[in-house]
């Protein structure tokens, strides 16, 4: 238990331990025996100077909650620890427990259930990261597609080749089990007390390697190149899933696969699995050369070693429709996200140092199940295949459409490019970045490009580069489950994850798998 001090607002420049005699100083508590520490700390670029804010944990000798009452100030409050108790059921399973996938969500539920005593089985229908860095880099320098290991499919899923982003809207207290997990593992200490961790592709694979050895060391295993192709029932119950051309009994699995998984999708869907379609997005992706941006968010201190690359967030709503940033990956590069034949996708990618010359992200538009509906609940798969394959129609190759914003806003076709080089690593085709997407979301991003250039001076400029498609945001379908069935899906099936439709980044999809193992521990004790 202790107290939290948040709010206090610094010059950057200045050292962690002024946060902490502000926060001494704030509440009184000046005694050495106070034990303090930042818990979390960001920069803010607002208001025509840039700070550090911090929040700060003290932990006193008196009684926190009472203390906190009665000092009455809004930026101190009493935390209390509100983790979760780890539960424990009673019954036995018959079989081990199974996880499909292992993303962030599939590889938390299996480290989860495998530090319990649970000996899970897990099944990855990728390679693991030393045969999917091979199958990635074979791609990216112009050879065959892997259709089951690639920036989608593999050990650590898509958030592996990502920047390694740990922020989250979620607010669930096992955020902090997450990242002091990824921290225990490999992943950088500071992660814990930063508002807006991230952990960077090169760092974020050997942390997953080294969940994974432990998953190996506490009884579990890990079946790559073994893809879900179906599940067995009787009486509406889970009995076994189906893979690699034999039924693995179980009573209880985790299904983690991702949201790319579309043939899995469908074999659940013909074995009684609830799917309905959901909202998802659309776009591009766009890139600025990251010291410009820089000079737009940190003014005269661009540069300054003490300041992170400068990383952004817009969104703007208009006509019941938003269109807004996603995936931001400062000093980063725009990478081949496909994991389909003939298709174009693109997605960001950022190191640990984030030292690259260009900034990229998302600029996704929404797209609601009425814009797709076609019977079915996979009208949002047909729609992102649609635009994929129209994409890689209009370069006749795997090579991505790249245009100018200048000539975006201007709807005309890029023949040369500018100041900004293009980082896709396949390769680009100058003319009509969005030309495959929806006309709805091309208007929404000719509407919304001027307006974020007023948020962020130059975000707009002629030179700042579109490359398209970008179609898997999220899951176009979910998976009902537990209390959301009302009689609709399979017992024993836990669908989990961005794949499900319930997370949407690696922290919110970590923290899902760990629920999963949980609602298997809850009813449930290890052999």
């Amino acid at each position: 238990m202790s107290l939290l001090v948040t709010g206090i607002r610094l010059p950057f420049d200045e050292p962690e331990t002024a946060a902490l005699d502000r926060a001494r100083r704030l509440t009184g508590l000046l005694s050495s025996e106070t034990e303090a520490a930042v818990c979390r700390v960001s920069i803010d670029a607002r208001r025509g100077q840039i700070s550090r804010v911090y929040s700060v944990r003290l932990d006193a000798p008196c009684d926190e909650k009472a203390f906190a009452e009665k000092l009455q100030m809004p930026s101190v409050r009493y935390k209390e620890n509100a983790r979760p108790a780890v539960p424990h059921g009673e019954k036995r399973l018959a079989h081990r427990p199974v996880v499909v996938g292992l993303g962030p969500a599939g590889l938390f539920a299996a480290y989860t259930l495998a530090r319990h005593g649970f000996r899970p089985i897990v099944l990855e229908r990728g390679g693991d990261m030393d045969e999917r860095d091979r199958a990635v880099d074979t791609f990216w320098s112009g050879g065959a597609l892997d259709p089951d290991c690639n920036i989608q499919f593999g050990e650590g899923g898509a958030g592996a080749y990502s920047d390694g982003k740990l922020t989250t809207r979620i607010g669930d207290a096992l955020c902090e089990t997450v990242l002091e997990t990824l921290a225990a593992h490999g992943a950088p200490a500071d992660i814990v007390k930063k508002a807006k961790p991230h952990v960077g592709t090169d760092i974020l694979k050997d942390v997953v390697r080294e969940m994974r050895r432990e998953i190996v060391k506490n009884g579990g295993e890990v079946h790559f190149r073994t893809a879900l192709t179906g599940i067995s029932l009787k009486n509406g119950a889970l009995t076994a899933v189906r893979a690699d051309g034999m039924d693995i009994p179980c009573e209880r699995a985790v299904i983690a696969v991702g949201h790319s998984a579309r043939d899995t999708f469908l074999a659940l869907h013909e074995n009684g699995v609830y799917f309905e379609p959901k909202a998802f997005s659309v776009g591009v992706r766009i890139e600025h050369l990251q010291s410009e941006l820089d000079r737009a968010l940190y003014g005269k201190f661009a540069g300054h070693p003490l300041l992170p690359p400068a990383e952004y967030n817009l969104s703007r709503r208009a006509d019941g429709r938003a269109c807004y940033s996603f995936c931001m990956c400062p000093g980063g590069v725009v990478v081949a996200a496909q994991s389909e034949q003939d298709t174009v996708v693109t997605n960001g990618m950022s190191y640990h140092a984030r030292s690259g010359k260009n900034a990229n992200a998302a600029l996704a538009v929404s797209v609601d199940p009425e814009d797709f509906e076609n019977g079915t609940p996979f009208g949002g798969v047909a729609l992102q295949r649609q635009i994929e394959h129209a994409a890689y129609a209009q370069t006749g190759s795997y090579r991505a459409p790249c245009q100018r914003v200048g000539d975006f806003l201007a709807d005309r076709p890029t023949k040369s490019l500018g100041a900004v080089e293009p980082t896709y690593p396949v390769g680009v085709e100058p003319g009509r970045a969005a030309a495959s997407l929806p006309d709805f979301a091309q208007t929404m991003l000719r509407d919304s490009l001027p307006y974020f250039g007023r948020k962020i001076r130059g975000y707009d400029a002629a030179d700042a580069l579109l490359t398209g498609p970008e179609t898997r945001t999220s899951s176009p379908v979910r998976m009902k489950r537990g209390e959301d069935l009302f009689g609709l899906g399979v017992a024993g099936l836990i669908p989990c994850g961005e794949g499900a439709g319930y997370a949407g980044g690696i922290m919110s999809a970590a923290v899902d798998g760990i629920r999963a193992a949980f609602r298997i521990m809850e009813e449930y004790k290890p052999e």
